[in-house]
């Protein structure tokens, strides 16, 4: 069904979250890298792991306006996937340090490494604003979740919260987002 679009049509509808486009990636691609992972001393979930970030990073890619593919889907998944996995192997000092960094064609990977790189500052980013979020407290927590994740106006958070207008919603909301940057940054400065 897939089968005759191009490259660029896949992306563009992986881009736009066509949950169909998005399976059709996943299995065609699947086996090959569980088998290549499974060869290289990891197991069938581990697999699942490495595909499923690798998945999420062509997402986010596929996502960016001006983002082309100098290769094909399935190439750029196995490459990003093969990274993921000797970073994992790294991690777990069961990789030497040197890593062998060129494809069969004799050309680097540093583009798929910088996709992969980019990939882990943004969770661990992810992750440091939830440690704020969490750190915030309430009401603050919910009433930027009201605004940010919910997309609620003013209004509607003035009356959820009790409120007396949106100005002192918006004020609020002003307050607790500067707590809240101050909770993130002082958790980055830390790291």
């Amino acid at each position: 069904m897939y089968g005759q679009l191009t490259e660029r049509e896949l992306l563009a509808r992986l881009a736009t979250g066509e949950r169909t486009v998005t399976k059709y990636i996943y299995e065609l691609y699947y086996a090959t890298v569980t088998r290549w992972i499974q060869k290289n001393g990891g197991t069938e979930p581990d697999a699942a792991d490495v595909y499923q970030e690798a998945m999420v990073i062509l997402y986010e890619k596929a996502q960016i306006e001006d983002f082309r593919l100098s290769c094909k889907v399935g190439t750029y998944l196995f490459a990003v996937s093969k990274n993921l996995w000797y970073k994992k192997l790294q991690n777990q000092r069961r990789q030497p340090d040197s890593l062998d960094n060129l494809d069969s064609d004799g050309k680097g990977n540093w583009a798929y490494e910088d996709d992969v790189r980019a990939h882990n500052e943004r969770e661990a980013h992810y992750n440091q604003l939830n440690q704020a979020l969490e750190q915030l407290g309430e009401p603050c927590r919910s009433l930027l979740k009201a605004f940010y994740q919910h997309d609620k106006s003013m209004q509607d958070i003035a009356s959820e919260f009790g409120y007396t207008n949106s100005d002192n919603a918006k004020t609020q909301k002003y307050k607790c987002l500067t707590r809240l940057r101050k909770l993130f940054y002082e958790a980055t400065a830390k790291v």
